[in-house]
């Protein structure tokens, strides 16, 4: 039985380890094209490690880690990468998640794609566009649209109103 207990208990924190920054092969919009775009090393001069990790391999920050998650001053949340605006504080709650969450985007400002990691089914969501990943959206939200938009603090820049 202790052998079983162990073996459940490794692949737990196997999958935990994925969320919390092991890169899965496959991942990353290289094969899509946006409209702002920038070359590799001009994406890895202008953010930190963890940022370029997040935004353009498709990463998960730490939890809890971002100032954003509690930040409920009024503003927007723009794109890190190219200062769209993604999100409006009028639209944001605390999940208690470890994220910043939102239940809706603004018009026009995320793509969305299939995202098979982990073992399921999520819905990935980025920036329209520069493609940067911002994070996946869940039906576990609050009305009145009943999703959850866990956004990665790191992919965002938070302008007062």
């Amino acid at each position: 039985m202790q052998r079983r207990s162990f073996i459940t208990a490794a692949v737990a924190l196997a999958g935990a380890g994925g969320v919390a920054g092991i890169r899965w092969a496959g991942q990353g919009n290289a094969a899509e094209s946006f409209e702002f775009t920038r070359t590799e090393a001009e994406w890895k001069e202008m953010l930190t490690e963890t940022e370029y990790y997040v935004m353009r391999e498709e990463g998960t920050e730490r939890a809890f880690t971002s100032p954003l998650d509690k930040n409920y001053d009024p503003g927007l949340y723009h794109c890190k990468g190219c200062d769209l605006a993604l999100y409006s504080s009028e639209h944001k709650f605390d999940s208690g998640t470890g994220w910043p969450s939102f239940w809706k985007a603004l018009p026009n400002a995320i793509g969305t794609k299939e995202d098979n990691t982990l073992f399921t089914t999520r819905t990935e969501c980025h920036c329209r566009r520069c493609g940067s990943h911002l994070g996946h959206i869940f039906d576990d939200g609050p009305e009145p649209t009943g999703k959850r938009h866990c956004i990665n603090g790191v992919s965002l820049v938070f302008k007062a109103a």
